[in-house]
C-alpha cells in the first residue's frame, strides 16, 4: 500500500514539473515574438527613402537658348506635372511655351517664358503635392503657323521676354500685355496716356536704370513705351502718306512688327535734344552713359549704329528693349543685335 502511494505521489510531481516547463516555454516564445515584432517596426521606420528617381525642380534660373543638365532637369519636372515636351537639354521654343503656359495659369507669376525663382517655387509645390496641370490652358500650343495678311509669320508666344520682333516675325494683332504699368520715372509731359506704360518687369528695371542715371548726374526722360496694334497702324499709315511706304518702314514699323506693342520697350530722351527722338541723342551725356550701362539693368540699344542692314531699321540710340540681364550683357558686350544673338 505504501509502495502504491509513493508511486502516485511521484507521478503527481512529474506531472506538475511537465506543466511548469510548458508554461515557461510558452512565456519565452511570446516574449521572443514581441521582441521580433518591435525590431521589425523600428527597421521599417528607420529605413531610408529612396529618392534616386524623385524629380526636383532646378535651383538655377534658366532661359531660352540655355543648354545642359539643369535644362534637362527642368524638362523632366515639366513632364512630371503634365507636359509632354522633349527632354533634350535645350531650352527651346517648346520649353519656353511650357514655362509660359505654366506662368499664365498662376496669377502671382509674370508670364515671361523665363524660369526664375518665383516659377521654381510654384513648380516645386506642384511636384510635391502631385498636382497635374492642364497643358495649354494658359497658352495654346499652335498646331500650324499663322501669318499676317502680308505673309509674315505671327509669333505664337508674344509673352516671351526674349521674343524676336521684327520685319520677319510679327506680334498677334490682338495681343495686349496684361501687366502694363506706368514706371515711376520722368516724362516730358503730364498726360495720362497709354504710351507711358510698360510691362511690370521692364518698368521695374527702367526705374532702377533712371535711379542710376540720376546718381550719375544725368537727365533722362521717358518718351514713349507701349503702343497698341491699332495705334501703330494709324501711325504707320500717317508716315506712309507723308514719306511713302519704303521710306517710312526704315524708321517706323508696320503694325504687328513694332516692339512697342510688346510692352518691353521705352524710347528715352533728354533736354539736350529738346526731348526729341533723333540720332543726336547718342552723342549726349545721357546717350553715352546708356551705351555703357543699359545692360546692367537688362536693356539693350535695340537698333545700334552700323547694324542697319541686319535690323533693317535706322540707328536709334533712344530705343531701349528689355531682354533681361543675362541676354543684355551678352548682346551689349559683344556689340551684336538681337537678330545676331539668335543666329
Amino acid at each position: 500500500m505504501k509502495k502504491q502511494k509513493s508511486i502516485l505521489i511521484l507521478s503527481f510531481i512529474l506531472i506538475l514539473f511537465f506543466l511548469s516547463a510548458c508554461s515557461f516555454e510558452d512565456l519565452g516564445k511570446d516574449s521572443d515574438d514581441k521582441n521580433t515584432e518591435k525590431e521589425t517596426t523600428i527597421t521599417t521606420q528607420e529605413e531610408p527613402v529612396d529618392t534616386e528617381d524623385s524629380i526636383v525642380a532646378p535651383e538655377v534660373e534658366l532661359q531660352k537658348k540655355d543648354q545642359g543638365d539643369q535644362v534637362e532637369l527642368l524638362q523632366k519636372s515639366l513632364n512630371e506635372i503634365g507636359y509632354t515636351i522633349d527632354v533634350n537639354g535645350i531650352y527651346d521654343e517648346m520649353t519656353t511655351w511650357a514655362i509660359t503656359d505654366f506662368q499664365l495659369q498662376h496669377e502671382n507669376l509674370m508670364a515671361l517664358g523665363v524660369y526664375n525663382t518665383e516659377t521654381k517655387e510654384a513648380l516645386e509645390s506642384f511636384i510635391e503635392n502631385n498636382h497635374v496641370i492642364e497643358a495649354g490652358l494658359g497658352l495654346l500650343l499652335p498646331d500650324q503657323e499663322v501669318t499676317t495678311n502680308t505673309g509674315i509669320p505671327v509669333i505664337s508666344n508674344p509673352y516671351d521676354q526674349l521674343a524676336l520682333i521684327n520685319k520677319e516675325q510679327a506680334l498677334p494683332e490682338n495681343y495686349i500685355p496684361e501687366d502694363l504699368v506706368v514706371p515711376n520715372v520722368r516724362f516730358p509731359y503730364e498726360d495720362d496716356v497709354p504710351k507711358k506704360q510698360m510691362r511690370q518687369v521692364a518698368a521695374t528695371a527702367l526705374e532702377e536704370l533712371f535711379a542710376a542715371a540720376d546718381d550719375a548726374g544725368l537727365e533722362l526722360y521717358a518718351q514713349s513705351g507701349y503702343r497698341s496694334y491699332e495705334t501703330q497702324k494709324s501711325l504707320f499709315a500717317n508716315y506712309v502718306s507723308n514719306h511713302g511706304e519704303e521710306e517710312a518702314n526704315i524708321f517706323s514699323a508696320r503694325p504687328g512688327e513694332s516692339e512697342h506693342q510688346s510692352g518691353l520697350t521705352m524710347d528715352v530722351t533728354s533736354p539736350d535734344v529738346s526731348f526729341d527722338l533723333n540720332t543726336d541723342f547718342g552723342d549726349t551725356d545721357e546717350g553715352i552713359w546708356l551705351q555703357e550701362h543699359v545692360a546692367d539693368f537688362g536693356f539693350i540699344i535695340r537698333f545700334p549704329e552700323g547694324k542697319e542692314d541686319i535690323t533693317q531699321y535706322q540707328y536709334e540710340p533712344w530705343h531701349l528693349r528689355y531682354v533681361g540681364n543675362k541676354t543684355a550683357q551678352e548682346i551689349m558686350s559683344e556689340g551684336i543685335t538681337l537678330e545676331e544673338y539668335y543666329n
